[in-house]
């Protein structure tokens, strides 16, 4: 039998409670650590989106708008009932389809784009950038040979109607 009285420390009336405080004061030390993490979700502007569970470049888009400060519930239910139900013509519709502050956004609409909207407020369902186009944020970088196509955001009415909102033109590379 091994004689574990030489191995901890001698008892003192307040090493109980020191040891007390020690333990109470774990939760806090942890809180501490995973704090920073939930103040930044909860500080970001709040989206959700409508995606199939394996689209790649779904993926990518969410994480070009958490990298701009928003923070996603994300539904991989796939998303032509939620933009049917939005009132979206399928001719205006891409690969996801997200809701933020009250609008509807389609497709690889830049963050910057986005934050655009939530300032100006105007009348209307929201953006799109119809079909994938590449260079939009989600279909970029080495994986498409960085090449950037030319694409406009738009501007959907709540009629229907669009307009530019803006223009991404730059020459396309080959």
């Amino acid at each position: 039998m091994h004689n574990t009285a030489a191995f901890s420390a001698p008892a003192t009336p307040h090493s109980g409670l020191r040891r007390r405080h020690l333990l109470s004061a774990l939760p806090l030390v942890g809180a501490a650590l995973v704090a920073p993490r939930l103040v930044r979700a909860a500080t970001g502007t709040p989206i959700e989106v409508w995606k199939d569970p394996n689209c790649g470049c779904c993926h990518d888009w969410i994480s070009h708008m958490e990298a701009n400060g928003f923070s996603f519930t994300v539904h991989d239910t796939g998303n032509n009932a939620v933009r049917a139900r939005l009132g979206l013509p399928q001719k205006l519709g891409s690969c996801h389809t997200a809701l933020v502050g009250g609008y509807l956004i389609e497709g690889h609409v830049p963050a910057s784009d986005v934050r655009a909207l939530l300032q100006q407020k105007p009348q209307a369902l929201g953006l799109t950038v119809p079909g994938m186009p590449v260079g939009s944020p989600g279909m970029d970088g080495a994986v498409y040979g960085n090449r950037r196509d030319p694409y406009d955001v738009l501007l959907v009415a709540r009629n229907g109607s669009t307009r530019v909102f803006k223009s991404y033109n730059q020459k396309a590379s080959s």
